[in-house]
């Protein structure tokens, strides 16, 4: 259920609004927009006499959710949820472009391809210290070393920075040194994990489980925002079909899907959705056009040689080339590259 204000209501009003439903036994979650003030009801508390509510002064309308997932609705929030990064956005008219290796090989390798992507015009780095692997005889990562190098290749190009935490124990560790928390597509439904980065207030890339349904991944990103945490990114990364050609099957159909009732930002990952780099540009292109807030790239400098995921990453100068593209075609949908913050001497 959510409580529209009126225009007009006071913070008295709203005030009262509040502690009238906390006194029945549920929490609230408050959305101020540019128009109206709605008050999400959360939890399970006496019941509600939605009546009773909408008598109160300051309310304009009592209004059911008719999702599952309410903080994610668009109607608990009309307005795209934009996300402040590090003197950047993400979301709104900004389109973001994450890119770098699927993992931290060396301090050698992320600094170099830190330095690559971000001349290329990248807005964050990617790069996993931790690799969820389906092997347990593949690289799985460096760990907290692989973090070190991660922070050091942002104070050396000023890139925000995006990597993988894989259990709860680790969330502190991680969020010490990055930017945005990744939740991979094997831990979207990992709701231990789910609760302590929503409790970590840290920004958050959650991308869809590979057979999973847009709903199971709009209740997972609502276990994230019922701890408060609103910096929630949701990642179209493809999804497990009988298709054998590429990786997985790109469902380009979930990027408008999910703008239409859910506020929060969508993001793509054309490399894991193909696995093929041959493939990236177009569908990179397709998901821009489809209305995706950004891209999410694995870039590396040597890709016959990767420790993980080679075949689908993109060497610097073909990333480059794409960029460019992205940039060509945003006027045209109303969108614009938003372009690196400046490295802080």
């Amino acid at each position: 259920m959510i409580v529209v204000m009126s225009v007009t209501a006071s913070a008295r009003e709203i005030s009262d609004v509040i502690g009238r439903i906390r006194s029945m036994g549920y929490d609230i979650h408050l959305s101020e927009g540019k128009e109206r003030t709605i008050i999400g009801v959360i939890g399970r508390g006496r019941p509600l006499d939605r009546d009773q509510l909408a008598l109160l002064p300051g309310v304009q309308d009592v209004v059911p959710v008719s999702h599952p997932y309410k903080i994610a609705s668009r109607e608990y929030h009309p307005d795209d949820t934009v996300i402040p990064l590090n003197g950047i956005q993400l979301g709104g008219k900004d389109l973001a472009i994450i890119a770098g290796p699927c993992s931290v090989e060396n301090r050698e390798q992320i600094i170099e391809t830190a330095h690559a992507v971000r001349e290329a015009g990248a807005t964050a780095l990617r790069g996993g210290a931790f690799k969820p692997r389906t092997s347990p005889y593949a690289f799985q990562g460096l760990g907290e070393e692989g973090l070190k190098y991660l922070a050091e290749a942002r104070e050396a190009t000023g890139l925000p920075i995006v990597t993988e935490v894989m259990e709860p124990a680790l969330v502190p560790l991680v969020c010490q040194y990055a930017d945005v928390l990744q939740i991979g597509t094997r831990n979207m439904q990992n709701y231990a994990l789910l609760h302590a980065v929503g409790e970590s207030q840290h920004p958050v890339l959650l991308k869809r489980g590979m057979s999973s349904t847009i709903e199971e991944l709009l209740m997972a990103a609502e276990y994230i925002l019922s701890h408060g945490n609103m910096r929630v990114m949701l990642c179209e990364r493809g999804i497990r079909t009988f298709e054998t050609y590429t990786r997985n099957t790109f469902d380009v159909n979930a990027i408008p899907v999910l703008k239409h009732i859910s506020h929060l930002p969508v993001m793509a990952d054309p490399s894991h959705a193909v696995g093929k780099w041959e493939y990236v540009e177009s569908v990179s292109l397709a998901a821009i056009a489809a209305g995706a807030d950004g891209l999410i790239l694995e870039v590396h400098m040597d890709p016959e040689h990767a420790e993980s995921d080679g075949r689908q990453s993109l060497k610097p100068e073909r990333f480059a080339r794409l960029v460019e593209k992205v940039k060509q075609m945003a006027p045209i949908i109303g969108r614009q590259v938003v372009s690196p913050a400046p490295v802080q001497e």
